[in-house]
């Protein structure tokens, strides 16, 4: 069952009845069993992992959370009468108990993580699957995602932000609510939890707020993205037969597919969730506007780019080992790159486990590398740039640095696009040579429209990439888009709404043989 379904529809119908019929007590043992049951319709065969990863980090939860409490009631108790060094002491031996729990939660369920979803790669690296190894082994629905839910909540934990959960049932709640298991947001217990354990009540404007958000997910993944894929598809399926401008529009329509596809499926899971009361974090800030690349990844996927800033980036860049490091390599390097040195080995091991999050293939190492290369440059060569825009005397206030910058970013991130969509990262490199070739002819004798999309499907995405545009750039611009409409005349209002829905219906991508639903970052 897939989030542009209409069983999903359905199902998510039949929750939110369920949920408001009931006390708002139990309101929550709803979601629990709605969930479970996603999962067992979803991937029935996998639900063990699932439960593993639950008890596993319930449990090392439990552990760590009364070590917190036997160091604050002790330190209450008898903190007047310790020396400075005593509590130092006791501190010490408490954290390192703590760690050793954290590690074993952390081996256990990475290593879970990597043996279903990595396991096929190594064993075809080191050269069994040629003798008749067995490859079959299936990847649970959203294992990455609550993986990094649960490896956040014990670090949290351990970090004493919270007291840890002492209800098995509602933290199976937490690690599997079903509007994000398909691909996310990655969600924070302090954030989420406690949303999902207290009963809503219904209200139109969360659900008219809901609905809106669900219609525009399946607005830009159905209409938009699966739209552009068919032409992807057949480009880079196919790549041997294709050079040039084909490539280059391709990984165009590639950036719009992704895009759609990804942050459609984010709307469609914050609108369930929302006509249920519960607020899920946003996940894209228009990432297309972004001045640099930094920036981009700070708007692209952000719940995975603040989890790795968080768990990370800053433990290696404000670790002391690296910072004494830093401090010797000053006598070398000098005093900026001296102070950098953290800093850039806590951004590459930041964008290496991005790519990894991604898949193990050599080619997603490398577009982790080839963000996170890029960034590092950025950062040491900044002083130059600074230099030559004094030189040529460009008013960085104006708008045409603003689009320059815009538009530098948005074609390194369409070229570093080719590394993840291609079928491995020398087919990556080919393509890229290729793409040099020069072929306008495709537009001007109409080549382009005889490879799965006809003319009329070029202006059809064409016109709905103008109205994403539009919305995205009024959103850019400070306009809270749902508030709005809410202040309008009904009758415009479902107006547009009705206007949205046909369009979806009309020319959403639907047919025999064609998965509607398979969603790009499920697989990730």
């Amino acid at each position: 069952m897939e989030l542009t379904s209409f069983y999903f529809l359905l199902f998510a119908l039949a929750v939110a009845v369920a949920y408001f019929i009931l006390p708002k007590k139990i309101r929550w043992i709803a979601l629990l069993a709605a969930s479970y049951a996603f999962y067992l319709i979803s991937s029935p065969k996998t639900l063990v992992f699932m439960v593993f990863t639950t008890i596993v980090t319930f449990l090392g939860g439990l552990y760590i959370g009364k070590q917190n409490k036997k160091h604050k009631a002790y330190l209450a108790r008898h903190g007047q009468e310790l020396s400075r060094d005593r509590k130092k002491a006791l501190k010490a031996s408490v954290q390192k108990k703590k760690k050793r729990m954290v590690f074993l939660v952390l081996l256990l369920n990475f290593g879970v993580l990597a043996m279903v979803k990595y396991f096929r790669y190594y064993i075809e690296a080191l050269g069994f699957a040629d003798l008749g190894f067995d490859l079959g082994i299936l990847i649970p629905l959203g294992i990455s995602f609550y993986t990094f839910q649960s490896v956040a909540y014990i670090i949290d934990l351990y970090r004493n932000k919270f007291d840890a959960d002492r209800n098995i049932f509602k933290f199976a709640l937490f690690l599997s609510f079903f509007p994000l298991l398909i691909q996310g947001p990655i969600s924070r217990y302090d954030q989420l939890a406690g949303q999902l354990y207290e009963g809503h009540s219904f209200s139109y404007r969360n659900l008219t707020f809901g609905a809106q958000l669900i219609l525009w997910g399946f607005f830009k993944k159905l209409v938009i993205a699966d739209r552009a894929g068919i032409f992807v598809s057949a480009v880079f399926d196919n790549y041997t037969e294709y050079e040039g401008l084909y490539i280059v529009i391709a990984l165009l329509m590639y950036s719009i597919q992704i895009y759609g596809d990804f942050s459609g499926g984010i709307d469609i899971s914050r609108g369930v969730a929302q006509i249920l009361g519960i607020e899920l974090t946003n996940n894209f800030e228009r990432p297309y506007f972004s001045d640099s690349l930094s920036e981009f990844w700070r708007r692209w996927h952000i719940t995975l780019g603040n989890w790795c800033r968080d768990y990370i980036f800053y433990p290696i860049s404000l670790s002391k080992g690296f910072g004494k490091v830093g401090k010797a390599l000053r006598k070398v390097l000098g005093d900026r790159l001296g102070k950098l040195f953290p800093v850039i080995v806590a951004q590459l091991a930041t964008f290496l486990v991005i790519g990894i999050w991604h898949g193990a293939e050599f080619k997603y190492v490398a577009y982790g590398l080839y963000n996170g290369g890029i960034i590092i440059s950025g950062m040491i060569f900044a002083p130059l740039l600074e230099w030559v825009v004094k030189i040529l005397r460009i008013n960085t206030e104006a708008f045409s640095w603003k689009l320059f910058q815009i538009g530098r970013t948005f074609f390194l991130i369409v070229l570093g696009r080719i590394l993840p969509k291609a079928a491995s990262f020398s087919v990556a490199m080919a393509m890229l040579k290729s793409m040099l070739a020069f072929n306008p002819g495709i537009i001007t004798e109409g080549g382009i429209f005889t490879h799965g999309l006809t003319a009329n499907d070029f202006t059809i995405l064409g016109l709905c990439c103008v109205v994403w545009f539009c919305v995205s750039l009024m959103q850019e611009n400070g306009w809270r888009i749902r508030e709005a409409l809410e202040r309008q005349n009904m009758l415009f209002r479902w107006g547009i709404y009705l206007t949205a829905f046909a369009v979806v219906l009309v020319f959403g991508i639907y047919g025999p043989g064609y998965d509607a639903a398979a969603f790009i970052y499920r697989g990730f």
